[in-house]
């Protein structure tokens, strides 16, 4: 009975450790590569290895690092029902008007995506191998935590809406159960100008589908069996609840291809601050770097049972 009731409170152990699911973080920065035009599409090919097992890196951290967690989500209405007219785009301006622990409080994700930018630019310039890949492959993270709804807003896991578990739900199993069905051929990457604007403006856009996201499977939940909704799997050994198949694929369904697109605007946008960050570090001959073999980051993944320094979003 006990066994039974601690695994009934997690969830799988891919669902349970990050955002997106590590499945889906690597698959986005993997399939960013290929829309790298020719001038670096070799080199980032030469280490496609080391960037998708990387792109899970900045959530292991958050086991090790209690600085780590607020670089991943904002908070956005905290600043009031129509936020992106409160919040100013520019840390400075930010810090000023509202302070560095008051941002912090509600995280940081749009001005770490552009930090994260520049020190990615930084390591172009000096051509610095493992800085360049540590940073693509962290940069690919963050952005594709700025695609997630439920990235920015204090409803994280449906705990104010008697909706917790929506968290994991949506963002890792469904990519987990249905990705395979997505198309992710999405283009070829183009420079962007102003990375910060684009990373506020991918915030804004997550920002707005919150309440759909939400609306959706409130609706399903009254119209589906309370008995149908969940089902019993073992991974690991381990019996856990997760949601059901049936409900699964009405869910996936109702949200009428909010996920794949959110998938697909990550892998795009990976591509497009990638190249720009080369473009914008003078386009630098990297050719030669290839010739060293980077092994993925050695952080170890963290056990089912070990605790989040910071916010657990994904916690049933």
């Amino acid at each position: 009975m006990n066994r039974l009731f601690l695994c009934c409170c997690l969830l799988s152990l891919g669902v349970l450790l990050s955002s997106w699911g590590f499945h889906a973080h690597k698959l986005i920065n993997r399939m960013a590569v290929f829309t790298l035009p020719t001038d670096i599409a070799g080199f980032y090919k030469d280490h496609i290895v080391y960037l998708t097992e990387s792109a899970v890196n900045a959530d292991k951290r958050r086991y090790v690092d209690p600085d780590e967690s607020v670089r991943h989500f904002i908070d956005a209405d905290d600043y009031g029902k129509q936020p992106f007219d409160s919040i100013p785009v520019h840390w400075k301006a930010a810090v000023d008007k509202y302070t560095e622990n008051r941002l912090y409080a509600s995280g940081i994700l749009p001005w770490q995506i552009n930090w994260t930018y520049y020190r990615l630019v930084d390591a172009f310039s000096e051509k610095d191998l493992p800085r360049i890949l540590r940073h693509s492959a962290d940069l690919g993270h963050y952005i594709a935590d700025a695609h997630v709804p439920l990235h920015t807003t204090s409803n994280y896991n449906g705990q104010l809406t008697d909706q917790v578990g929506i968290h994991a739900f949506w963002e890792s199993h469904l990519p987990e159960l249905f990705a395979g069905e997505y198309d992710f051929f999405v283009g070829r990457a183009q420079y962007i100008s102003s990375p910060l604007a684009v990373a506020w403006q991918i915030v804004k856009e997550s920002f707005s589908l919150v309440d759909s996201v939400l609306a959706v499977e409130a609706q399903l939940h009254q119209q589906v069996d309370p008995d149908l909704k969940y089902t019993y799997i073992e991974r690991n050994n381990i019996l856990i609840r997760t949601y059901s198949p049936m409900y699964s694929q009405r869910y996936h369904e109702a949200l009428s291809g909010m996920v794949t697109r959110r998938m697909r605007g990550s892998i795009i946008n990976t591509g497009n601050f990638w190249y720009s960050a080369w473009v914008d570090a003078g386009q630098p001959d990297i050719r030669h770097l290839d010739k060293l073999v980077m092994d993925p980051d050695s952080l170890i993944t963290p056990a089912s049972e070990q605790q989040i320094l910071g916010r657990e979003e994904w916690k049933e």
